[in-house]
């Protein structure tokens, strides 16, 4: 082993401890020594071109400055429950003290978002309370075996997991269609309550306001309102996944994106993402597919955390391969 892969490890336990007290990559050694000022002095001096190479670099976010504050300053603590964190609490889903909530940026997502944490999934290694910090309003985590009941809106629900019936985005309202309500008209105002297909006899105006309500009912019946994303490992998966109170549910799977999750789980397929990975890709193809709108960088900020994580562990190996 060379001196300078000795300090990319050196430097690797480094930012683990800084982060959260979970090992960033899983072939780590947490032991050695604490603190290798030489390696990280290197680090910050890495100019963007070192990095050229970065997937991420693209987006629209947020200054990450006060992340580069708090990463000099060190850990801080959780202003609700005081533990020493770096960057954000992960039990409590907040800015650490040294991290103000005002220079965090927020995400507002078209739509709720539920996100099942398996029991045994270790907090501090879950990019899931990304998506909390970032889209408070529009995200809940639940911690299994606690989860909502969706048998009543599964018309308008769909889980996010690749299997054999999953389908695309751009099929999901089709695929929702199936779970709609077989009266078109319920739960909608214009029809004053009553089905239109029970009117007796439709003169040609009223004709035209029968198809309108008709046609709006079913657009009604087939939009989307809440997404559900699984937090586990690959192989804890299974637990969650045939929960009876999943079942039945329309399944997505996300085919084209590849991760640059640092701990990507060896013998599973590069399209494999991590949840906030899997949250941020899904709401873009959502956008395009669905909303038919263009693209923007709207959500980017939700990859704010995990880019910048990205980028100290990119740094990390570039430290290892400089000869």
């Amino acid at each position: 082993m060379n001196l300078c892969t000795q300090q990319y490890k050196f430097c690797l336990v480094q930012l683990t401890m800084s982060l959260n007290s979970s090992t960033l990559l899983n072939e780590e050694n947490s032991q050695g020594p604490k603190r290798n000022p030489e390696c990280l002095e290197s680090l910050e001096l890495q100019t963007p071109s070192s990095f050229q190479d970065n997937p991420l670099q693209q987006l629209q976010l947020a200054s990450q400055e006060v992340l580069e504050k708090a990463k000099k300053s060190g850990r801080s603590k959780c202003p609700r429950c005081s533990s020493s964190r770096m960057f954000y609490c992960y039990t409590c889903f907040v800015p650490v003290e040294t991290v103000p909530t005002k220079e965090i940026p927020t995400v507002k997502l078209p739509l709720k978002i539920d996100i099942i944490k398996h029991p045994n999934e270790t907090d501090g290694k879950s990019t899931a309370v990304h998506a909390k910090l970032l889209a408070p309003d529009d995200v809940t985590i639940y911690k299994y075996p606690c989860i909502p009941e969706y048998e009543e809106k599964r018309h308008e629900i769909a889980l996010i997991f690749p299997g054999p019936d999953s389908v695309s985005v751009k099929d999901i309202a089709f695929h929702l269609q199936k779970y709609t309500k077989k009266s078109v008209c319920d739960n909608n105002d214009d029809c004053s309550g009553e089905p239109c297909l029970k009117q007796a006899k439709i003169e040609p105006k009223e004709e035209k306001n029968l198809n309108e309500c008709i046609s709006s009912n079913r657009s009604e019946g087939t939009r989307l309102k809440k997404i559900i994303f699984i937090d586990s490992t690959w192989n804890q998966t299974n637990k969650i996944i045939t929960d009876e109170r999943l079942q039945g549910l329309l399944q997505i799977e996300l085919k084209t994106r590849k991760t640059c999750f640092w701990r990507h789980q060896k013998g599973k397929p590069d399209t494999y993402l991590s949840t906030i990975e899997a949250i941020y890709y899904f709401l873009v193809d959502y956008h395009q597919e669905i909303l038919k709108e263009n693209y923007k960088g709207q959500y980017d900020n939700l990859l704010f955390f995990f880019s910048f994580m990205y980028t100290l562990i990119k740094n990390a190996k570039c430290c290892a391969g400089k000869e």
